[in-house]
């Protein structure tokens, strides 16, 4: 069975008034991204569990986005996960106290804060990351490369325009 489909499975394109958009497109699409997501969140939770037993699921971002982009102020990071400085300052105090992440003044503006992963959340997250990978691999194995590849770049495309 589908997980996270319609219920019965019946195609309700007809229940919902048309306006020239693909509807049963559509709502295969919000099927198929609610199952995505749902299971995002679960695999977030373990990896973020893997990083370090103590950590929070929500942080797990915060440590990807460092490993990704290297150090960045608070207030970068905030704004790039949708969270409000309050939230982040206490995610940040959080994995500073779990010893993976540190924080230094930045150069630039004395008054503000480059927050970078330490060697350990470093090597924490790296190693989870290259596991999910491996998963990635392996349940993608049967895929042409080339699908993979187009995969990529429409969910990219998906993300930059839900991002306008």
């Amino acid at each position: 069975m589908h997980e996270g489909g319609n219920g019965g499975g019946e195609d309700t394109s007809s229940q919902t008034p048309g306006n020239g958009v693909d509807r049963p497109g559509f709502l295969a699409l919000e099927r198929e991204l609610t199952v995505l997501l749902r299971r995002a969140r679960a695999s977030q939770g373990e990896m973020s569990r893997a990083v370090h037993p103590d950590l929070e699921p929500s942080a797990y971002g915060l440590l990807v986005r460092l490993d990704e982009c290297g150090k960045q102020r608070a207030t970068e990071l905030a704004a790039f996960i949708g969270v409000g400085k309050a939230t982040m300052s206490r995610q940040l105090h959080a994995l500073e106290e779990l010893g993976l992440v540190t924080r230094e003044p930045d150069p630039a503006d004395g008054r503000a804060w480059l927050v970078a992963l330490t060697p350990e959340g470093r090597d924490r997250t790296g190693r989870v990351r290259e596991a999910r990978r491996a998963r990635y691999a392996g349940s993608l194995a049967d895929w042409d490369p080339g699908e993979v590849t187009e995969l990529a770049r429409l969910l990219r495309r998906l993300n930059r325009g839900m991002e306008k």
